[in-house]
């Protein structure tokens, strides 16, 4: 693409040693920048990229998007804000492909990945073509496999080569994982979305964000950009779905779903069993009976907001159910890995997130068994969380053993003292403490019964774990099932 139409697009506020070369890529890293790509100096928490635009330029760079002049005589395009351009460049380069996609996004702390993921189903339950990004990854199809992602929502130029890649693929339907912190960063400005869906907002992040209101301010950022026509599916039951309706255009039509109050789309008669959750769908006039293999109220919520997307996309309730009733557990959520005992491997690092999942345990733990609870949480994050998490573990659990997640730069004995200070009591015959992880998991072992149920809980799908000084191989599922002799 000539560098003379990404400027006429992105509207720099100054263009030095203006010729108009090809640009072949885009690039914001220049360890790993292609000849002939345009460097984009972005700044982030610990790095500067302005720093390393000489590098890039030696490697090929042809020109660059920066927030100042720089010493290098190739074209530069000077604007206030590369993380917000880099977005309009992105968009441009690619020929901006969400304004020919029916693109869905889904926000909110919890449930985001298992909504996506319902939301692909329904689809092609429907007959219809649809594809999935998130934090597992991309992938086109619900039998594909997944391309990996570094981030719940790629960086935009990443982001806008893969909706790009989709719409290639002759595939309309895109639904996406959009993270606080991509919208936040701009990852997602130049998307044009048809609808918004909100599980739920709780704490996490506030290493990044500080505040809950700045929390809910980035989330909502998704709801305000909210185009005339297009829909949003909001969660009534959570304590900011007034916050979110009310940032939202009149021209957006809203469906609202629920359990506890009032609602568009509700769900009744709700019934749990080891097999699973069983509920009855109430939409206006209609009532349809779901029985979905996934457990816990939390996946009632996940299939409510599932259905009203698929509401608002015009598919039957019929066709919902048997989406629904079809769909085993997306990988690493409320996974079953061992019978005997009952193993699930999770996901769940917040409060909330921790709360859910043992709650949804217990209904599955039988008078003469226990509830046992295997966590940690991660280093270089919200520390805030860390007490509240003890003292939820402790509460819902009959056992707790904590130990590491992701400890990153941090001690992880500090991280586990945190933790133990929102302990009522440290009993040391139901409180265990084991830093290394796989001897933590080799512990459930030796402290469980058969009848026993455990959650493995904050690493869900990860296959690694991040020390100070290494990212090693590590996956919770593979752990677990070493030590109870589970065939692969």
């Amino acid at each position: 693409m000539e560098l003379s139409k990404i400027i006429k697009e992105v509207e720099p506020k100054q263009v030095l040693n203006f010729k108009d070369v090809d640009i072949c890529g885009i690039s914001y890293n220049s360890k790993t920048i292609n000849s002939h790509e345009i460097f984009v100096c972005l700044k982030g928490e610990h790095v500067d990229g302005h720093e390393y635009a000489q590098m890039a330029f030696e490697k090929g760079a042809v020109a660059l998007m920066c927030e100042k002049p720089l010493n290098i005589e190739i074209p530069q395009l000077i604007v206030d804000s590369t993380q917000k351009k880099i977005a309009d460049l992105s968009a441009c380069f690619y020929h901006n492909p969400s304004r020919e996609l029916n693109l869905i996004g889904v926000t909110g702390t919890n449930g985001k990945t298992t909504v996506t993921h319902l939301i692909q189903k329904i689809f092609e339950q429907d007959s219809k073509k649809c594809a999935l990004i998130g934090t597992l990854g991309y992938r086109l199809s619900s039998t594909s496999d997944y391309y990996e992602a570094k981030h719940t929502t790629p960086q935009a130029p990443e982001l806008q080569h893969t909706l790009q890649k989709i719409l290639k693929s002759d595939i309309l339907n895109v639904v996406t994982e959009v993270s606080s912190h991509s919208l936040e960063q701009y990852r997602v400005r130049k998307c044009k979305f048809s609808g918004a869906v909100f599980t739920n907002l709780t704490q996490d992040h506030l290493d990044f964000h500080i505040t809950m209101d700045n929390y809910f301010k980035a989330k909502a950022k998704l709801f305000e950009g909210l185009d005339a026509g297009s829909y949003a599916v909001i969660n009534n039951d959570d304590k900011y779905a007034s916050g979110f309706i009310g940032v939202i255009s009149s021209k957006v039509k809203i469906m609202t779903y629920g359990i506890r109050n009032d609602a568009d789309l509700m769900a009744k008669n709700i019934v749990f069993a080891s097999s699973g959750v069983s509920f009855t769908c109430v939409y206006k006039d209609a009532e349809i009976d779901i029985k979905l293999k996934l457990n816990g109220m939390f996946s009632v919520y996940n299939a409510l907001a599932a259905i009203g997307c698929a509401i608002a996309n015009g598919i039957s309730l019929d066709v919902s159910k048997a989406a629904l009733e079809s769909t085993k557990s997306v990988a690493g959520r409320f996974e079953i890995v061992c019978t005997s005992p009952l193993v699930i491997v999770d996901y769940a690092h917040t409060p909330d997130g921790l709360e859910n999942i043992l709650r949804a345990a217990r209904e599955l733990t039988p008078e003469e068994g226990s509830l046992i609870c295997l966590f940690g949480c991660g280093g270089d994050r919200d520390a805030t969380k860390r007490p509240k998490m003890g003292k939820i573990a402790q509460s819902l659990s009959d056992k707790i053993i904590i130990t590491s997640d992701n400890p990153r730069s941090e001690d992880p004995q500090q991280i586990i003292t945190d933790i133990l200070s929102g302990l009522k009591l440290i009993n040391p015959k139901t409180v265990f403490v084991e830093p290394d992880r796989a001897e933590a998991i080799k512990l459930l072992k030796t402290i469980c019964s058969d009848k026993d149920v455990i959650i493995v809980a904050g690493k869900g799908h990860e296959d690694y774990q991040i020390l100070k000084d290494k990212t090693i191989h590590f996956d919770d599922r593979e752990e677990v099932a070493k030590v109870f002799n589970v065939a692969n």
